[in-house]
């Protein structure tokens, strides 16, 4: 599908790094970056912008933080028309250390929040935004929320807020495509001059497919991550949603090279993808935390038991 305003919004780095803190090596995401770069995505987010006061460096790698000296070691000398992109949590980020974005390698600020935190959400992306910096809100775990808060939040972000575009977020992956065209046009509603975006989790295989669902129905920042990488079940793969859009400004080549030379070995090191708790986890609407830590345990593969204790069944 064709569509000039779309934008591809790349969050390998960010969203893969919720699986190994954080800790990717800079020659890895100097490659990344690369070849996104090549790829034509629009936007490459490459992390989180927290504060050293809350989280240790010890305990969390670079991409964090996404000090503006990291970025620059990492892109420095690579020739991109991307835009560099960050994302900060409500309650996490200094922003006496955040500098104008004409001082940074960044672009855009993603700010996310939960539906009970707009407001806070507001000020945070205005502050950025007063800075300089582009700037969208992501409503996390909008499956947990659809009722008059959520029309309350929208309300309240068109006319309050200065961001360029506002994120349907399906963080448990428990959307169905009725759903997500629901939701585009609920945005659509509220939201006048501003975009929506969209960012599926892949817990029931159905990312990719909600992403075009929402692409249907006029969305336009469209999120996806390499080889599907991120915590989890993972994200919408980048590589599908490039194939399926037919803008000659996008390049396969450079994403299916990067995932043969990286993504195939590293996913021997870490674990991702369409996992069945994972999948049960997305089934009941659930916070997939529970579903990592029983892949991190002895029973990883107990599956019966595992979806009784979500759904609150006796056992046989």
């Amino acid at each position: 599908m064709f569509r000039p305003e779309i934008k591809v919004f790349d969050c390998t780095i960010r969203d893969g790094g919720l699986i190994n803190k954080h800790n990717f090596g800079f020659d890895f995401v100097r490659a990344v970056y690369k070849s996104l770069s090549k790829a034509g995505a629009d936007y490459i987010e490459l992390g989180y912008k927290n504060s050293r006061k809350l989280f240790s460096s010890k305990e969390y790698g670079p991409w964090k933080f996404c000090d503006d000296e990291d970025i620059k070691r990492v892109t420095d000398g690579i020739e991109s028309k991307s835009k560099i992109s960050v994302m900060v949590d409500v309650g996490r980020v200094d922003m006496e250390e955040v500098k104008p974005a004409s001082e940074s390698p960044v672009d855009m600020v993603r700010v996310a929040s939960y539906v009970k935190d707009i407001d806070k959400a507001i000020f945070l992306a205005n502050d950025f935004a007063d800075k300089g910096y582009e700037t969208t809100i992501n409503i996390m775990a909008i499956s947990r929320d659809q009722g008059p808060e959520l029309d309350e939040a929208l309300r309240q972000i068109q006319a309050e807020s200065k961001v360029i575009a506002v994120y349907i977020v399906d963080s448990f992956g428990a959307l169905y495509q009725e759903q997500v065209e629901y939701l585009v046009k609920k945005y659509q509603t509220y939201l006048k001059g501003k975009e929506v975006g969209f960012h599926g989790h892949n817990n029931q295989q159905l990312a990719f497919g909600n992403t075009i669902e929402a692409i249907i129905h006029n969305a336009n920042f469209l999120d996806g991550t390499v080889y599907g990488i991120g915590r989890a079940a993972g994200n919408c793969p980048l590589e599908l949603l490039i194939g399926f859009l037919k803008n000659p400004k996008f390049n396969i080549r450079p994403v299916l090279d990067l995932i043969s030379k990286e993504f195939i070995p590293l996913r021997e090191k870490i674990e991702w993808g369409y996992i069945i708790p994972y999948a049960i986890a997305g089934m009941t609407n659930q916070h997939p935390k529970a579903a990592m830590a029983l892949r991190n345990s002895d029973a990883k593969e107990n599956y019966k038991a595992f979806y009784e204790s979500l759904v609150d069944l006796e056992m046989d």
